[in-house]
């Protein structure tokens, strides 16, 4: 039978022993920044499409940078148009230069937040450099999957993809993943032109039918963002169906 002395040295060495199988446990389950979404939505055939797509733009950022486009997009009516407002959560997909992530960032406030996706990860730093000079600590950015946006759950109000869709390979398992990441309510824009998918736009009619076989519906369509070299803008929103992650 143990002494009480031998048995306390014994309790220490187990514990001892327990902490040291715990501790790197708990060191590397911390929660990431910025996490994705818990339900993994496997594509459909019915989701795929074979049509022509635009390789996604590598080039020099400065494009982006016009400094009259605020007033030729009219950005502001954009805006308003999704819903961002003080307090609300937005999506920037394809993010590029983070021109608009910017502008979405001071409207909707410090304590709230922008998502600035892309899958180009030299954007992503000229994106976080940007933020950090133009002290907007509300940008967060996402290196996403080309057809996942890797946005958390049921966590954005409002969505854009500007100039982004005719890049998108497959844009109706994106959106689906987008749909997840959505708030009830929450407002999805494209601004596009009118083109054959693979000349850096796609027609107005074949967007509105691939987003609604996405799970969404024409919320409103207006053309006054063609002084920016594109042709619609069209808004939708998420249709009242519940969406599963094998649907």
């Amino acid at each position: 039978m143990l002494s009480p002395a031998q048995l306390f040295s014994c309790i220490q060495r187990i514990a001892l022993l327990f902490g040291l199988l715990v501790i790197p446990s708990v060191a590397f389950t911390k929660s990431p920044v910025v996490s994705v979404p818990s339900r993994a939505l496997q594509p459909r055939s019915t989701d795929i499409i074979h049509r022509p797509t635009s390789q996604p733009y590598t080039g020099d950022l400065s494009v982006f940078e016009d400094p009259k486009r605020d007033q030729k997009l009219q950005v502001n009516r954009v805006m308003d148009l999704l819903g961002i407002h003080t307090g609300s959560v937005v999506a920037d997909i394809g993010a590029g230069s983070g021109w608009f992530s910017v502008r979405a960032a001071r409207r909707v406030g410090s304590t709230s937040r922008v998502y600035a996706v892309d899958i180009n990860p030299s954007y992503l730093r000229y994106i976080r450099d940007r933020a950090q000079k133009e002290k907007l600590p509300n940008i967060r950015t996402i290196l996403s999957k080309s057809d996942d946006p890797l946005l958390p759950s049921k966590s954005v109000d409002a969505v854009l993809l500007m100039k982004t869709y005719h890049e998108a390979a497959q844009p109706i398992v994106l959106l689906r993943h987008v749909r997840v990441a959505m708030h009830r309510g929450a407002r999805l824009g494209i601004i596009d032109r009118n083109g054959r998918g693979d000349d850096h736009g796609v027609n107005r009619d074949v967007v509105i039918g691939e987003v609604q076989r996405a799970g969404f519906v024409l919320a409103a369509d207006h053309n006054f963002v063609k002084p920016d070299g594109v042709d619609y803008f069209l808004i939708f929103e998420p249709s009242v169906a519940k969406l599963t992650a094998t649907e």
